[in-house]
């Protein structure tokens, strides 16, 4: 009994467990498999990886204060960050990754960095 290839149908030649018959098939196979998850994680990962770039330009020391306006002119998206923090007095910060931001008072925001 001969394997076809599970992408273009032709005959496998080699090891009995080999699923393609060339790396191409694999990844043409695998691409159109996780296409539409991966056009969603693609484009969130891109809005993560704005977010943080802005982040990291805005707070070169590691904490400073910005202004909401000068977050949003960069392309910063406050619905994209990976965890949020609260502390014992009851301030929330949002994190993407290791910079984080937190709203104080007239649309201003105070950026920090957690120790790596």
């Amino acid at each position: 009994m001969s394997k076809k290839c599970l992408e273009c149908n032709e005959k496998i030649i080699g090891r009995e467990d080999k699923k393609f018959c060339s790396d191409g098939c694999r990844n043409s196979y695998n691409n159109r498999r996780n296409k539409d998850q991966t056009n969603l994680m693609r484009n969130i990962n891109n809005k993560l990886r704005k977010n943080y770039r802005v982040l990291c330009a805005l707070n070169p020391e590691d904490k400073t204060k910005t202004t909401k306006t000068k977050l949003v002119s960069k392309g910063f998206d406050f619905e994209f960050f990976t965890s949020i923090y609260k502390t014992k007095t009851g301030n929330t910060y949002y994190f993407i990754y290791d910079q984080g931001y937190m709203a104080i008072e007239n649309d201003g925001y105070v950026l920090v960095k957690k120790d790596s």
